[in-house]
């Protein structure tokens, strides 16, 4: 395992034992040392110009090749046939460009293990599997295979310079916002993998998202559909600092850059493993194929195997947004509450709607482990100990409850407006009057509500509350606020049932 990983968070695994691994969309890197600050910036200074002047001139150089060779093609002539010719023959020229772009970015050490299998003097493996996904950094691999067809994002199309080379490999694109995408990727998949035309072998990263490489996480299907032999190839970064992985949660594309390029050397290892032929139980059935080749990918590489995906990838990114309690955990946590039943029962819910508030102070609030179970109407066993574990405090062994109905009324609600999660939640942060009748919320009350499910600092959920208590009572409903929020654009994001793209301003 590479670099410095850092997670609290355990998952289970399809076998439902909990697998004690690393979250997959979490990396942690710093420059934790005196020494390695001052090589850094001296590196900044001497070798990075260097290299970015380098690798600037050599990727123009590639694209002005590929502008060439893409000349006079639309888009539906590289996707019904291979090309041929001199446009072929230019492909080995940019490739050898590419490859120039790798030894100059520093990685003068990929190392290739096994033997690669390839379509056009064999038709064992038109189809290649490439995992753990990890990095933008992967695109290594995609040269020293020879420049196969890769399957991506459309956005990549529109990428500077890198989006021309790209369609150079003539790529199968994936729509994501298109309904009708999985089943026409699937098609041109089939096509491509059973067609007597000379294609360029099909490459696929089956996890669809980039992960810390601390296990593999579910394989999408879709590759696996044609029911054709595969190679699995697997890509380490064996570096004692992991300056190349980037997740949902760390360092950001310029900082790894940044930080890779300014490193002497870095080393990459991508090795073929053998051919796998799917017996015809696997032809029948794409995602047990999938399954079996993650097997085989993980014990390679001595990692365990997790049932993520990467819609678990965009809850948990939603989730941290909007600043749900526990966010990083939130895929555990739901299929925590779908093995005891919680899921199906939407028991919090009901508790989230008469509130956990009191007159007294809200001395409810606060619940140990036996007490925690027990409003939930759970056994104390090792799953509902582990539900406990994730909100737990540690300095006091007990959890905020309205904290954990707050992250369930979130995952019950993810594909409604924001607007009925914050119902919940000003019930579930309001303290109750006598015969616990509703007084609204107060400031503080609100600034929980607000840096809990709105993404809002708590300066910006005081102002937000000031401007929104109009009468200066000195507390807040839910009508109200509702009604000062339809007034404010930067608010407009409650009202949508999708608010994972959306990022709250206030004045």
């Amino acid at each position: 395992m590479n670099g410095k990983l850092h997670s609290e968070t355990g998952a289970f695994s399809s076998d439902d034992m909990r697998a004690e691994i690393l979250n997959p969309f979490v990396h942690k890197l710093e420059l934790d040392n005196t020494y390695d600050k001052i090589k850094t910036a001296i590196f900044t200074v001497i070798l990075l110009p260097f290299r970015v002047i380098v690798i600037c001139y050599l990727i123009v150089t590639a694209w002005f090749l590929a502008c060439i060779g893409l000349y006079g093609l639309s888009e539906e002539d590289l996707r019904r046939k291979p090309m041929t010719g001199w446009r072929s023959k230019l492909r080995f020229s940019i490739l050898s460009l590419m490859r120039l772009v790798v030894v100059a970015a520093g990685f003068h050490r990929v190392k290739v293990l096994g033997r690669q299998h390839v379509p056009a003097k064999s038709r064992d493996a038109p189809v290649v599997v490439m995992a753990p996904h990890s990095t933008f950094f992967d695109a290594i691999a995609i040269v020293c295979l020879g420049a196969p067809s890769v399957v991506a994002k459309a956005d990549t199309a529109r990428l500077p310079f890198i989006g021309q080379l790209i369609n150079y490999t003539q790529p199968v694109y994936v729509w994501r916002d298109d309904p009708n995408s999985r089943q026409n990727t699937i098609k041109e998949i089939i096509e491509r993998a059973t067609s007597k035309e000379d294609w360029p072998q099909v490459l696929i990263f089956p996890e669809g998202t980039c992960t810390n490489r601390s296990c593999l996480i579910t394989f999408k299907p879709g590759g696996f559909y044609p029911g054709v032999p595969v190679q699995p190839v697997t890509i380490r970064y064996p570096n004692a600092r992991d300056t190349v992985t980037w997740t949902w949660e760390g360092p950001g594309a310029l900082k790894l850059l940044w930080l890779t390029l300014t490193q002497v050397h870095s080393s990459c290892e991508i090795e073929f493993l053998p051919v796998y032929y799917p017996s015809e139980e696997e032809k029948r059935d794409p995602k047990l194929y999938a399954r079996n080749v993650r097997d085989v990918m993980a014990k390679a590489l001595g990692v365990p195997v997790l049932d993520y995906t990467y819609d678990d990838c965009r809850l948990i990114a939603r989730a941290k947004h909007l600043g749900i309690p526990a966010a990083a955990s939130a895929r555990e946590v739901s299929e925590l509450r779908s093995q005891l039943g919680l899921e199906r029962s939407q028991l919090e819910l009901h508790v989230a709607a008469g509130g956990v508030g009191s007159a007294r102070g809200g001395a409810a609030r606060w619940v140990g482990a036996e007490e925690f179970c027990t409003r939930l109407g759970l056994p104390l066993d090792h799953r509902a100990q582990r539900l406990f574990d994730i909100f737990v405090q540690r300095s006091s062994g007990l959890v905020y409850f309205p904290d954990y109905l707050l992250c369930a009324a979130f995952l019950s609600l993810q594909h409604a407006p924001l607007t009925q999660l914050l119902s919940y939640a000003f019930k579930l942060y309001e303290t109750r009057g006598p015969g616990g009748r509703s007084r609204g919320i107060t400031a503080a009350q609100f600034e929980e509500v607000a840096t809990r499910c709105l993404a809002l600092c708590q300066e910006d959920a005081h102002n937000t509350f000031r401007q929104a208590d109009l009468d200066e009572k000195g507390t807040l409903t839910y009508d109200e606020f509702i009604s000062y929020a339809q007034k404010k654009p930067e608010f407009a994001f409650i009202f949508t049932c999708d608010t994972s793209h959306h990022k709250p301003k206030t004045q």
